[in-house]
């Protein structure tokens, strides 16, 4: 049952409006005593907390322990579980497809089968809160921070696959966060390093950026902050996440968001660097947002628990606006069950990674799958054809969270699959010594715009071998606007182990590729586009 806020103490009420994280595979000392003294909100897993499911479970346990031991309210335990490229827990479950693959499939049913999946294994290890699915609609070719975690750029796809997602999470247990509110997609600066500004309209806003909020609102138990600015909304200058015009004008009061407003982390510069996660707290609470995310630093934890205490006593804050916001919380915590005590792992274990879940995502992945230009009929490849598979530079593959497992690259894929396979690095020196003997090449490219050495290597290609090569991306589909002459295009939009397996699959002929692009990359490829 929901705990009535009437009983909590002040500091409980206020330890309440935060998700903190932490360092380690166990407790640190620091969030045990945050709970201890505070029972706080919520804590945010990382990978730097994540092992594999059962130590997951048993760090879950631990918290939970130490927060019924301190006769708190239980917590939210958080994640960034988006899928694909962005997903903490890779070890002991079944890992879903991203976004943008998702949306290439066409069917919104993947995105809410995908984390129906998704939700039920999280919840199965502690973890009740995801903050996902992304909702920002991906029309910036230059935005460094969303990218393929978008569904697409079109506004009704994202809001279609997003409401499937939101629906898919919450019937597992798990609340699930759209983010970011009111949108990322269009924008060409990472939030991460510096303020990025949103400089639409609200007649434009409306058309594009807030469509997917307005269409999952309803349904999704958090919606997450951005911090961008929105001048035609708040001409302050101040970022969405503190902007009160923003947060109770246009979400709480406009679109009629009645669940909980939380923060995208204070700890990003553009909240870090010009407000600090002391002041930053008082006014993301202030503006209207009921939870605070500070993901990293205990020395920040308590900083903003003891701005928000300051601002109390001093009357800056009321706590009836902070009665208000714990309601909330209150509410979500019962509604998805946060009482109920976690299944010991014996008794999960059997529902991690089963059969069925595998086979599930593997034909989602497989859907994915765009071919999107094959000009001369370069794919499938030729069994018997001396092939040269030229991987992305190692800086791109460490970009990515633990990308591969020891399944291998595409070129070990394609080597148990074709007579002669050889697969060198595009940084190797001699990355293309004897190209003259291969006669077929596969170029996997990351992210090209960001990676110069695929770029290089993709010109080098153009003039050296372009009736010979098939180019592949495991990520970026945009690459294709770097070497537009390529004869073959292959795209898959992640470069985790299933894609992979999807895009050797694809290469070979095993299967048919019929995903249709989720973005426009030029006239020539339109949304929805595939090679017929």
């Amino acid at each position: 049952m929901t705990q009535d806020v009437s009983k909590l103490s002040l500091k409980e009420k206020i330890g309440q409006l935060f998700v903190f994280g932490f360092q380690g595979y166990e407790p640190a000392p620091e969030i045990l005593d945050l709970i201890e003294r505070y029972g706080v909100g919520g804590v945010i897993y990382f990978t730097r907390n994540i092992a594999d499911a059962k130590q997951v479970h048993q760090l879950s346990q631990s918290l939970n322990e130490a927060s019924r031991k301190a006769g708190r309210v239980p917590m939210f335990i958080a994640i960034d579980q988006e899928g694909g490229m962005v997903a903490r827990l890779v070890k002991g479950i079944t890992l879903t497809p991203g976004n943008m693959a998702l949306g290439a499939t066409g069917d919104a049913e993947a995105a809410g089968d995908t984390a129906r999946i998704s939700g039920e294994q999280l919840r199965a290890v502690g973890v009740n809160l995801n903050f996902a699915p992304v909702v920002d609609v991906n029309n910036n070719p230059d935005n460094p921070v969303i990218n393929v975690r978008s569904y697409g750029d079109n506004a009704e796809l994202v809001s279609e696959f997003g409401l499937a997602a939101v629906r898919g999470y919450q019937s597992a247990g798990v609340s699930a966060t759209v983010k970011h509110f009111p949108g990322h997609g269009d924008t060409n600066v990472d939030s991460h390093h510096a303020l990025a500004l949103l400089a639409h309209d609200r007649a434009r806003l409306e058309e594009i950026e807030l469509v997917p909020f307005r269409r999952t609102a309803g349904d999704a138990d958090f919606v997450m902050t951005a911090h961008v600015g929105l001048p035609a909304l708040d001409p302050s200058g101040v970022p969405s996440t503190l902007s009160r015009p923003i947060l109770s004008g246009l979400l709480r009061e406009d679109i009629g968001y009645q669940g909980i407003i939380i923060t995208d982390c204070l700890e990003m510069d553009a909240i870090d660097k010009n407000y600090g996660p002391g002041r930053g707290s008082v006014m993301a609470l202030q503006a209207g947002a009921d939870m605070v995310l500070v993901s990293h630093t205990p020395a920040k934890h308590r900083e903003a628990l003891a701005a928000v205490e300051a601002a109390v006593a001093s009357g800056e804050l009321s706590e009836e606006r902070i009665d208000a916001s714990v309601k909330r919380i209150l509410a979500a915590k019962a509604k998805r069950g946060l009482y109920e005590p976690l299944k010991p792992w014996a008794e999960i274990e059997a529902s991690l990674d089963t059969l069925e879940q595998r086979r599930s995502v593997e034909k989602w992945s497989e859907a994915s799958v765009t071919l999107v230009k094959n000009e001369g009929g370069l794919i499938p490849l030729r069994n018997e054809a001396k092939t040269l598979v030229l991987w992305p530079e190692i800086v791109a593959v460490s970009v990515a969270d633990e990308m591969l497992s020891e399944d291998g690259t595409l070129g070990a894929r394609l080597a148990h699959r074709l007579a002669d396979v050889t697969e060198r690095k595009v940084t190797d020196p001699d990355a293309l010594e004897g190209l003259e003997q291969f006669e077929q090449i596969v170029f996997v490219s990351y992210d090209a715009a960001k990676f110069p050495a695929e770029r290089v290597m993709a010109a080098k290609l153009a003039e050296l071998a372009p009736d010979r090569t098939v180019a592949v991306s495991v990520r970026n589909p945009l690459d294709l606007l770097l070497f537009p002459d390529v004869k073959a295009f292959l795209a898959v939009y992640e470069c985790r182990p299933l894609a992979l397996e999807a895009a050797a699959k694809a290469l070979t002929g095993e299967l048919a590729p019929v995903g249709r692009l989720p973005l426009r990359i030029s006239e020539q490829y339109p949304l929805g586009w595939r090679w017929q």
